[in-house]
């Protein structure tokens, strides 16, 4: 526990808390002959690594000029960059319009809107040079806008210039210079091409490793530099199907390719035994990181990321609903109809009503699961009617007070 005397300082706005980020040495899962320490950039205000290169880019783009007072900003992102471009424009008065693929989930999309961002869904399922490709959507938004300023991180350099001028010299002295591997994801490329950068300077022996998701053309670009037809993956943020023109890759040395169904355990085990409630594409890069720990011979001291917070992920591979759904999570098979229910009574995984529990409850549960129908059933679990919306509204109203 730190001193109870007050050690941190008082900032005046909230941008001036970014970077600075804590770092963590990983002691409740194996880690093979290495040491392993992760480095909390899910601490950031915005919760992401990427509030350090939205203050950056926003920065570079009002000395240019390009960003005038009262501008609108453009993005197009898996979810972090828009949070974080929220962040820095609701502080500097911008509008925002960030464009999304449609496998985002819920709770970036509402958290993007709470902070006043306009957001646009596109097609998660399409490549680069397709009309609905985000990116090439969000580019077209901004050129027909004069006053807009396509923020581009996978194309701006300042995108990489700002983990070269901060999270790679904070890694550096946190680790006090003895760091022999780090292990990161590519998104736009830039915590790679700056950090990446960064380390090799100080120590040419630092390797820098790949974690990318199966479905992604960087990890057999790496590994074996033949280019595949890109696949699809549910984890956000990280792989890609082109190669972003900031990306470096000439710095990495070994790829692991981490499927969808590893990354999510992964986040979930990091969860359970270190406490630490991560995003999706860091089960990506820790199940990366601990493949490359095992496999060593001798000790090394590696350093990967904690690129967001889990909190946005709740619904998804948190969820052990939807962990089975989308067959991460296998359930005991019995031959029967049984292996066809969704959600098994039995099992406690179905959503249902007692007699006795009045109206008004009945309809915030059916709110809470977003259903329109509940089964009721008696103290032998027996089925003894259904509960439609239906009904309840008749019964509203016909007699104001049945609730």
């Amino acid at each position: 526990m730190s001193s109870a005397h007050p050690t941190a300082p008082v900032f005046r706005n909230i941008l001036e808390m970014i970077g600075n980020t804590p770092m963590l040495e990983i002691t409740r899962i194996d880690t093979g002959p290495c040491q392993l320490f992760v480095k909390m950039e899910s601490l950031n205000p915005g919760n992401s690594i990427k509030d350090r290169i939205a203050v950056t880019m926003i920065d570079a783009a009002e000395k240019s000029g390009k960003l005038k007072k009262g501008g609108r900003i453009v993005e197009a992102t898996a979810g972090n960059t828009g949070l974080a471009l929220a962040l820095v424009a609701g502080q500097k008065g911008y509008r925002l319009t960030v464009v999304v693929p449609d496998k985002m989930s819920d709770e970036k999309i509402s958290h993007l809107r709470a902070m006043g961002a306009e957001v646009v869904l596109t097609r998660s399922d399409v490549a680069k040079g397709h009309p609905e490709y985000y990116q090439d959507v969000a580019e077209k938004i901004a050129k027909d806008d004069p006053d807009a300023f396509y923020a581009s991180q996978f194309t701006n350099e300042a995108n990489p210039q700002a983990h070269y001028d901060t999270t790679a010299p904070e890694i550096w002295a946190q680790m006090e210079g003895k760091i022999d591997a780090f292990v990161a994801g590519i998104g736009s490329g830039g915590t790679v091409s700056g950090v990446g950068k960064f380390l090799k300077e100080r120590n040419p022996k630092c390797e820098i490793i790949l974690a990318d998701p199966v479905g992604s053309i960087l990890a057999p670009l790496v590994n074996e530099g033949k280019t595949v037809v890109p696949g699809s993956w549910l984890v956000e943020g990280i792989g890609e199907d082109f190669i972003p023109s900031i990306c470096h890759l000439d710095l990495v040395s070994k790829a692991y390719a981490i499927s969808d169904e590893e990354a999510f355990h992964t986040a979930r085990e990091l969860l359970k035994k270190e406490g630490v409630l991560a995003g999706s594409s860091v089960g990506t890069l820790f199940a990366a990181a601990l493949k490359y720990c095992r496999e060593q011979k001798e000790p090394k001291r590696v350093v990967t990321l904690i690129c967001d917070n889990g909190a946005k992920y709740l619904s998804k591979m948190f969820n052990d609903f939807w962990m089975v759904d989308n067959g991460f999570i296998k359930r005991p098979t019995y031959g029967d109809i049984r292996d066809l229910i969704a959600r098994r009574h039995l099992e406690r995984e179905d959503f249902c009503l007692t007699p006795d529990i009045p109206v008004v409850q009945a309809i915030k549960r059916m709110r809470m699961f977003s259903i329109s129908q509940m089964a009721v059933v008696d103290e032998k679990d027996r089925v003894v009617g259904i509960l439609d919306e239906s009904d309840v509204l008749i019964a509203l109203v016909r007699d104001r007070d049945y609730a």
